[in-house]
């Protein structure tokens, strides 16, 4: 089995290797970046800057309705905005940085939901609840674009990120949520190949870990294609992760296409497979293998320079229900609707069906379980940076 996820993960890198060449032109230019739902959504927001150091942030509350009226008062399979029924804080963040020139380093201070989800597998009751990020970078003069950080710094893999402007929808997917990572502890690469391709290597403490839970790493590879129309990449994370034995390994792949055929129109394909060879497990039996793997596709349409309009569509299977506790498989839809208020100021409506095969969702004061779930959020998001 890990010689055919080696075989597929070098038949996916030799392809973006590839794909440079086959998109040149016979007078290179230098590569526009693809927009990717990792771009700020809101327009420029103001940049503050002291010195060489420069300031972002964000604040992010909500308001969610949900049509079940769950016991718990909370959305199923949700991350972040996660409270039903209620108004709600998900983020509120500080990130100071200054660009490696050749030592830099990025600091993401903050609380709420957000980052109680993201630091709830390795919380020790610490300062570590309230931070996001926190490394060290270096980027060497001559070194043709190479740079290193080291510390604690956010996944690779998916289509979108822990902030929500960021973000076209307002809630995240289900593979956001249940198929990724949040966060590596460890030592990140990236160098450009070419004009139009970045390669990258990391060496981590697995999975949302600050101490690792043996003596073994987790290694990622990861390769982007960017030109003017689209944007591709891929990662690879695999790694002994079970506790205290380096026997059974798990591996990711992880990839996006982001296209964007206009100004005003975008679009992305996210596909994630994950597999997990349990050891000394609780719940899987020695040797086991559980497996998930889901796929999610968004189109957002700016419809103005204050109006923009994302929908999405997503299936995910959780074959042995190790990703979210229950073997199923779940589809969900999503509408969201944003306005610019002003500059750095927007607030989303949104819209989201969520459907398992299976009873998953909670629903009424007993409680019960439905198979469906509907819910309505409105929110409204300030953020000012980062620096562009």
């Amino acid at each position: 089995m890990r010689i055919r996820f080696i075989c597929l993960l070098g038949c996916f890198m030799g392809l973006l290797l590839i794909l440079p060449a086959l998109g040149q032109d016979a007078s290179p230019t230098p590569a526009e970046p693809a927009a990717a739902p990792a771009t700020p959504q809101g327009g420029a927001a103001p940049t503050w800057s002291v010195g060489p150091i420069n300031f972002s942030g964000a604040i992010d509350g909500y308001y969610s309705y949900n049509a079940n009226h769950p016991a718990s008062r909370t959305n199923g399979l949700y991350n972040f905005n996660v409270d039903a029924n209620q108004f709600s804080l998900s983020l509120a963040e500080v990130v100071l940085e200054h660009t490696a020139d050749p030592v830099g380093f990025r600091v993401d201070l903050g609380f709420g939901k957000a980052y109680q989800i993201v630091n709830s597998l390795d919380n020790d009751g610490g300062f570590n609840r309230y931070l996001q990020q926190a490394y060290v970078s270096w980027k060497p003069a001559g070194g043709k674009g190479f740079q290193a950080d080291f510390g604690k710094f956010v996944t690779s893999a998916g289509a979108e990120v822990i902030e929500s402007y960021s973000n076209w929808n307002y809630s995240r997917s289900i593979l956001f949520a249940w198929a990724i990572p949040y966060y590596h502890f460890g030592l990140r690469t990236s160098v450009p190949v070419g004009s139009h391709f970045t390669a990258g290597v990391q060496v981590v403490n697995g999975w949302n870990s600050l101490v690792d839970n043996n003596n073994a790493k987790t290694v990622v590879v990861t390769g982007t294609t960017t030109f003017s129309k689209f944007a591709w990449s891929i990662g690879w994370h695999g790694g002994p992760e079970n506790p205290n034995t380096s026997i059974g390994w798990h591996h990711l792949i992880d990839t996006t296409l982001t296209l964007t055929p206009t100004s005003k129109v975008s679009g992305y394909i996210n596909y994630d497979y994950h597999q997990q060879r349990h050891q000394n497990s609780s719940l899987f039996s020695d040797g086991s293998l559980t497996v998930w793997q889901g796929v999610a596709a968004a189109l957002r349409l700016q419809a103005t320079d204050k109006w923009a309009f994302t929908g999405r569509g997503e299936w995910f299977q959780d074959r042995q229900g190790h990703s979210t506790g229950l073997a199923q498989t779940l589809k969900e839809v999503t509408i969201t609707s944003e306005y610019k208020l002003a500059e750095g100021l927007l607030t989303r409506a949104e819209y989201r069906r969520d459907w398992s095969d299976q009873p998953f969702f909670e629903r009424g004061p007993s409680p019960g379980f439905y198979d469906k779930q509907d819910t309505f959020s409105v929110a409204f998001v300030a953020f000012f940076g980062p620096a562009r």
